[in-house]
């Protein structure tokens, strides 16, 4: 054992990890750096940032995720949706797994998942690589000093990318996986550098667990007025719907941009930093994230940059689009010192339709609230993957589907019962196009969708006066302040309006058979509300 602190009754040794090297127990952020550095995992950046590269995993490996089936679980995972390994298999990828870092030098952090002491998860993270300890210590919630003396963890990860599964003994699918024991409270990711595997499998611990104790976990960002945390916000949305965009508001503060629950006691974030994207990051636009691609400590993944200066180029994208930073979340200025808030007032809902015919804003009854957040509809657009040449639905319910261990109406009807509990508002927000699909119209204005979502945040949207929508039902306001009224109305943007009632009617169908899946465990209520 050498440096940092640690519970003298909970080291590795003590978990079964036996004839280890050195072990770094809660290592800070110089000394991770300094060990990366050493072990020659990453170069010293601009500002004392760490630039490293991930290898050939420049994402998620989501079908070499599994899930354990254990008796005590059999009847609440979502099978369909997660790959089952036996135990036996598991225990053989574990046995395997330990001889081979026999020796080896490790690296530890105890942290917590969710800033709300009462539903917090206490998690310890085992890495082969320094640098993955330093992101993980950025991401999750990093306890005091002096409460790493009795911290007890609850679920340990052990990530090893050096160790290859075999997939006939080990019950995976290739030589790379992901294995979560519910039961053994252990998870085993192995031949992947990519970092965001460590994140992401609390997300989906915390996925599991929450809903059991009545909490509502979510894949969102959130904020809350600032000076009054009691007047909060979340926002749901998959890849390019402006979910980390749309929640940095300089008027509002920023309780996580990813991931949170909500509790009896309100929202929480579940995490203590941000993974933030940096593919064609420009400083103008988002100066904040871009001010942490120099600060001492960000993590800067995947990035191509100048070998003498280490000037980083944004648009450089022949490494991988997906390059990103992490950081702590107190990097950005206007961020909640304490990752809490009351209950949200406002439930956002963001999508990107590329057909063209959701107006910028609507307001959804509880019941079209739970509709949409199953359905979880953005969409793809020409040119994005090879052979999609017109608008493309993608439909990942609860606006996160490679992360729900349990069945989707389970996060629905515990979404809709806190919604109704609490009175918030909920609202669609489509920063897609409109006037035509893509390709034809253009893209929603930045600033009017702005300008809609402070008036629905400040309640004066709330407040005006509303359509219903023919095709789809919700309420849309004929006005607000700043938007022209034309914009509101997509139909009336369309230039054949006739064009635009066959669109809308190929959505509303695409929606209808998507949904179809879900009717048979759904309320009357929300069955009612289904468009199609």
């Amino acid at each position: 054992m050498t440096n940092g602190r640690v519970n003298p009754a909970r080291t590795l040794e003590h978990q079964g990890m036996t004839g280890l090297g050195p072990v770094h127990y809660n290592l800070l952020e110089p000394a991770l750096i300094d060990a990366a550095l050493r072990r020659g995992e990453g170069r010293l950046g601009q500002g004392g940032t760490l630039l490293v590269s991930t290898g050939k995993f420049t994402g998620r490996s989501p079908k070499d995720k599994f899930i354990v089936r254990t008796p005590s679980v059999e009847n609440d995972i979502w099978w369909d949706n997660n790959a089952a390994m036996e135990p036996d298999a598991f225990d053989r990828l574990h046995a395997d797994m330990l001889a081979h870092m026999k020796g080896g030098e490790y690296f530890v952090q105890d942290l917590y998942g969710g800033a709300d002491p009462e539903h917090r998860l206490d998690v310890r993270v085992v890495s082969e690589l320094a640098w993955h300890n330093l992101f993980i210590r950025h991401l999750l919630r990093r306890p005091s000093r002096a409460e790493l003396d009795g911290f007890e963890p609850e679920f340990t990860i052990v990530n090893c990318p050096s160790f290859k599964a075999d997939p006939a003994r080990h019950g995976c699918r290739t030589d790379t996986v992901i294995a979560l024991n519910l039961d053994k409270k252990l998870i085993l990711i192995a031949n992947t550098e990519y970092a965001g595997e460590n994140k992401k499998s609390v997300f989906t611990l915390l996925n599991y667990i929450l809903p059991g104790k009545g909490v509502m976990a979510m894949h969102c960002s959130a904020n809350h007025a600032n000076g009054d945390p009691d007047d909060a916000a979340v926002f749901f949305g998959l890849s390019g719907t402006g979910k980390t965009t749309l929640s940095a508001d300089p008027e509002r503060t920023l309780i996580g941009d990813d991931e949170h629950g909500w509790s009896e006691n309100g929202i929480f974030n579940f995490e203590g930093g941000c993974y933030a994207k940096t593919i064609n990051l420009r400083e103008e636009a988002e100066p904040e994230i871009y001010a942490t691609t120099r600060t001492f400590g960000t993590v800067i993944e995947n990035m191509v940059y100048d070998p003498e200066t280490l000037e980083l180029d944004f648009d450089d994208d022949s490494l991988t689009a997906n390059t990103r930073c992490a950081y702590p979340l107190e990097q950005i200025a206007n961020a909640s010192a304490t990752g809490l808030a009351g209950h949200p007032k406002n439930i956002v809902m963001l999508t990107c339709d590329a057909f063209g015919v959701l107006p910028p804003i609507a307001r959804l009854t509880p019941a079209q609230a739970m509709y949409h957040f199953l359905s979880g509809f953005t969409s793809k657009v020409a040119g994005t993957e090879r052979g999609v040449t017109e608008p493309e639905p993608t439909f990942s319910t609860c606006f996160g589907a490679p992360f729900m261990p349990r069945r989707p109406e389970v996060y629905g009807q515990l979404l809709q019962q806190k919604i109704n509990d609490h009175g918030a508002t909920c609202w669609l927000v489509n920063t897609g196009w409109t006037g035509g699909a893509y390709g034809t119209g253009s893209r929603m204005p930045i600033r009017s969708t702005r300008t809609l979502l402070t008036a629905a945040l400040d309640g004066t949207l709330n407040a005006g006066q509303f359509r219903k929508d023919p095709h789809f039902g919700f309420e849309v306001p004929v006005s607000c302040p700043g938007v022209a009224d034309v914009l509101l109305d997509p139909r009336k943007t369309w230039s054949v309006n006739e064009e635009y009632d066959a669109q809308a009617q190929k959505l509303v169908n695409m929606f209808a058979d998507n949904f179809a899946q879900y009717v048979p465990y759904i309320a009357d209520d929300v069955k009612a509300a289904a468009i199609g």
